[in-house]
């Protein structure tokens, strides 16, 4: 029997009830899949999850920046566990001043120094 015989032939019969299930879990998986990869990709991209930059152990970041006006604006930064407050404009960046830790940062740092005792007790 020649393929467009079979093609025809085929086509004429309706899909029998489990090839229609199999299609439809078939979507669905496809569909599961897509869903994760999207969920991942913004979990990575928040730095939720270790992948990408943040996993590297970025020696640079930016904590926050703030608009002055029209091309100049102040920005933190943090460079190998130092704060500064850098000035930037189209022509230049300047340190205005180097900033001491955040204070959630000391916070968090005497409570696990607190807590180191206890927990090797």
């Amino acid at each position: 029997m020649s393929l467009l015989a079979l093609s025809a032939q085929t086509a004429a019969e309706p899909w029998p009830a489990d090839d229609v299930g199999a299609a439809v879990r078939g979507v669905f998986a496809v569909a599961i899949v897509l869903a994760l990869v999207v969920v991942l990709a913004w979990l990575v991209r928040r730095g939720v999850l270790p992948f990408g930059p943040s996993a590297r152990g970025q020696a640079v970041r930016i904590e926050s920046s703030v608009p002055l006006g029209e091309r100049r604006s102040l920005v933190i930064v943090t460079v190998e566990g130092r704060r500064l407050l850098l000035g930037l404009t189209p022509s230049q960046v300047s340190l205005v001043s180097e900033l001491g830790t955040a204070p959630f940062q000391e916070a968090l740092e005497a409570r696990l120094d607190a807590d180191a005792p206890e927990a090797r007790s």
